[in-house]
């Protein structure tokens, strides 16, 4: 007969250690991910309270929950010239100077992309001067209406 105590032990530790993997890499450039930074970046836009709009600079962390459809991103903004309802945002340039500002955010966003539905679950920003990383002691940025923001 096995000793039934080491086999319990290795189980349960295994179990703890399989658990914890809750969110997988996934690739930048898959469309699901895609549509979700989009959303994420609009969603950011919409509820800021700057009057300038935000594009993306990069994506950091593209992770989506294992069995589902949730994605968690980190992606940085930038502030640009055009105000929030300007047309073609995307092509707008960037503050310089003064006005100049990064934002540095993570994004969970869950998904239904096959009736192109979003919802923002979780959103955390920290507010960054000029082109460099976050301020460790920086104050998260509010997001008005984002639910566990």
């Amino acid at each position: 007969m096995f000793p039934r105590e080491p086999v319990l032990l290795g189980l349960l530790v295994l179990g703890l250690h399989v658990g914890s993997w809750d969110f997988e890499d996934v690739s930048k450039s898959t469309n699901f991910f895609s549509m979700c930074v989009e959303f994420a970046v609009f969603h950011f836009n919409e509820h800021h309270p700057d009057e300038y709009a935000y594009k993306l600079m990069w994506v950091g962390r593209s992770q989506r929950k294992k069995l589902s459809w949730t994605y968690l991103m980190d992606l940085k903004l930038g502030r640009t010239i055009c105000r929030k309802h300007d047309e073609d945002i995307d092509n707008c340039p960037l503050q310089e100077g003064p006005g100049e500002k990064t934002v540095s955010c993570t994004f969970v966003v869950d998904s239904q992309p096959w009736i192109t539905q979003f919802t923002l679950v979780n959103s955390t920003c920290q507010q960054n001067q000029g082109k460099g990383p976050p301020s460790p002691a920086a104050d998260p940025l509010p997001l008005d209406d984002v639910p566990g923001s």
